[in-house]
């Protein structure tokens, strides 16, 4: 996208853009926090992840409102118009990334109170593929890399294989012991949460790639089957 005659038009996209990837920096930061917190048993990192929404809540307005500010004054068209409807879409993305990055932290407020539990590093592991991949795709809306979206589009099966995994752990886990069913049950919750958040990243690299290419990625992305309580 080349200058705009109306220069302060330039000056609002590069602001949205700019909003953008501050909630994608506080978004990695508070999952990264919330998985330090799981690992360590840290209740007050957790609490520092937890108060760290509001800000990311009250960025999302501020995108929103400069978002539509700019499409009901300036009336862009094509790539400017994309990417102001994408940045619309892309804050709601990270504000829920938030919001799941906060819940695993609840969780970690739990788990650090309780006894340890092996099954703990196979969370942190998935915890930390999941990060991986939305660390990867805020790389590549800095940059526009279509071809580094599309990799962590196509790599969400691999979230979906270790949840699949660990809820199959974490269910023989309880059945063999009844008296930790309220340890295993936080612990699928965290699982489940990192499962939503690597959704979440593969909605991005989406995004993404509509922004730069003009034309949807696709629906033929890879996933794990899913997995119910049948036959536990």
């Amino acid at each position: 996208m080349g200058p705009h005659i109306v220069s302060s038009f330039d000056d609002d996209l590069i602001a949205v853009q700019a909003r953008i990837s501050e909630m994608g920096g506080i978004a990695e930061e508070m999952l990264s926090g919330a998985l330090e917190a799981v690992k360590n048993r840290d209740a007050q990192m957790a609490q520092e992840v937890i108060a760290r929404d509001k800000r990311l809540d009250a960025i999302e307005m501020e995108v929103e409102n400069l978002a539509t500010r700019v499409i009901a004054l300036r009336q862009p068209m094509a790539g400017d118009l994309r990417l102001l409807i994408s940045a619309l879409k892309m804050a709601s993305t990270l504000e829920r990334v938030g919001d799941l990055s906060k819940n695993i932290a609840r969780r970690a407020v739990y788990l650090a109170n309780a006894r340890p539990v092996r099954l703990s590093s196979s969370i942190v592991r998935m915890g930390n593929q999941t990060l991986g991949q939305l660390t990867e795709v805020l790389d590549a809306f800095t940059s526009r890399d279509t071809a580094l979206a599309v990799s962590v589009w196509k790599r969400d099966v691999e979230v979906d294989e270790m949840y699949n995994s660990i809820f199959r752990e974490v269910v023989t886990y309880m059945m063999e012991d009844p008296r930790t069913i309220g340890l295993g049950s936080q612990l699928l919750f965290v699982a489940k949460n990192l499962e939503r958040i690597g959704d979440h990243s593969t909605h991005l690299a989406e995004t993404i790639y509509y922004i730069v290419e003009g034309t949807p990625l696709g629906d033929d992305r890879p996933k794990g089957e899913p997995l119910g309580l049948e036959g536990y």
